[in-house]
């Protein structure tokens, strides 16, 4: 009996790895010859120098952890400073702003917590798995829409109308296949139906928006947003995330009963100072933005004349889909070889027959010969 959870976590290895489900993880040194299109360090600001000096510098003033919960004593300066520098990033107040170790914890959390039994809850089919673990924890009722299909959503949404609350949730740039909703349209139907409008711009943020803040900035949207969640670990080079809430009394309520937040060690008070300094960078890159996005959308046109299958749109985000699972692995092993990291997305992370390189489009990368080298190690 003692052994029996060896046992049995054999026996799921064994079935998963013959399904080509397990993951195999392997270190990434600093080997300087590889190009890393595998990570989301979108604006190259997790090795920027002053976003490592904010880092080195709150690190000699409050040492490596937070040490305690943020409602214990966790919640350091450079927190505060933090919180200061996304609501003036946002224009809001501060008020507004909460901080999390994870994007992943903040969906969790935000879905868990604010849609009740008997609400209803919509999601884009391809939301991330955070936003799912949190809407079936909730006890809401939940429907998911074709990904990208707004006309669907308009139909639930028609077809549930009552005086229960209804929530919508999606991601702005989906993480696996670089695409997003049309949110003027989205925006329009939140002021039809009334539903709470929940965005995730983990990937648009740095990316999208004269100042950066994301897709809803872009599309001139933000007024719309009941809640904001954005991300410090992928293109602002930190660690941990955010929301911005329309409403302070729905932040009150979450930084009190989301357990996420109140019973975990908060996030080092140097990554805090590290993401500051990198929202001060980003905010400041109006100029670059617009050349970013055509050099990804160039990017994914020279992908399509080597005759490899993408999606088109101009996000950092882009995928090569290549069908069968064993295809990516191989094609991204030999990749590797070529001095390529970019890394094979298998089922479940996408749906069965959608297997891909995911790759990071960087700024300033040049894609001179880049498709070509794609597609001869996928060819």
């Amino acid at each position: 009996m003692k052994d029996f959870l060896h046992q049995r976590s054999e026996e799921v290895l064994r079935e998963r790895e013959e399904a080509g489900l397990t993951r195999i993880t392997r270190a990434w040194g600093n080997d300087g010859d590889i190009l890393n299109l595998a990570d989301n360090d979108y604006l190259g600001l997790a090795s920027h120098p002053e976003v490592k000096a904010a880092a080195r510098e709150a690190i000699d003033r409050f040492g490596c952890s937070a040490s305690a919960a943020p409602l214990v004593t966790g919640f350091r300066p450079p927190h505060e400073e933090l919180v200061n520098r996304i609501a003036a990033w946002y224009s809001v107040s501060a008020d507004q702003v909460m901080l999390w170790n994870s994007g992943y914890a903040a969906n969790r959390a935000l879905l868990g917590l604010l849609p009740q039994k008997g609400d209803y809850v919509f999601a884009d089919r391809l939301v991330h798995q955070s936003m799912l673990a949190g809407i079936l924890s909730s006890g809401a009722r939940f429907s998911r829409y074709r990904h990208l299909d707004l006309v669907e959503l308009e139909g639930l949404l028609r077809k549930n109308i009552t005086d229960r609350p209804m929530f919508v949730a999606t991601e702005t740039v989906f993480g696996m296949d670089g695409d997003g909703p049309d949110l003027d349209f989205l925006a329009n139907l939140r002021e039809k139906y009334g539903f709470v409008l929940i965005l995730d711009e983990a990937h648009a943020l740095g990316w999208y928006g004269p100042k950066g803040t994301g897709l809803a900035e872009h599309a001139g949207v933000l007024e719309h947003v009941d809640v904001l969640v954005g991300t410090l670990g992928k293109a602002l080079g930190s660690q941990g995330a955010f929301t911005i809430f329309r409403n302070t009394s729905v932040k009150r309520l979450v930084e009190n009963f989301a357990a996420e937040y109140v019973y975990s060690t908060f996030l080092a008070p140097a990554n805090a100072a590290a993401a500051s300094k990198a929202v001060e960078i980003a905010e400041n890159l109006e100029c670059d933005r617009p050349i970013w996005r055509a050099s990804a959308s160039a990017l994914r046109q020279e992908l399509e004349i080597q005759g490899l299958q993408t999606i088109m749109g101009d996000s950092p985000v882009v995928p090569i889909l290549v069908g069968e699972a064993d295809l990516a692995m191989r094609a991204a092993e030999n990749l590797e070889r070529d001095r390529l990291k970019v890394v094979a997305i298998r089922p479940p992370t996408v749906p069965e027959g959608t297997a891909r390189l995911r790759m990071s489009y960087k700024a300033g990368l040049s894609i001179d010969g880049l498709a070509e080298r794609l597609a001869g190690a996928i060819n």
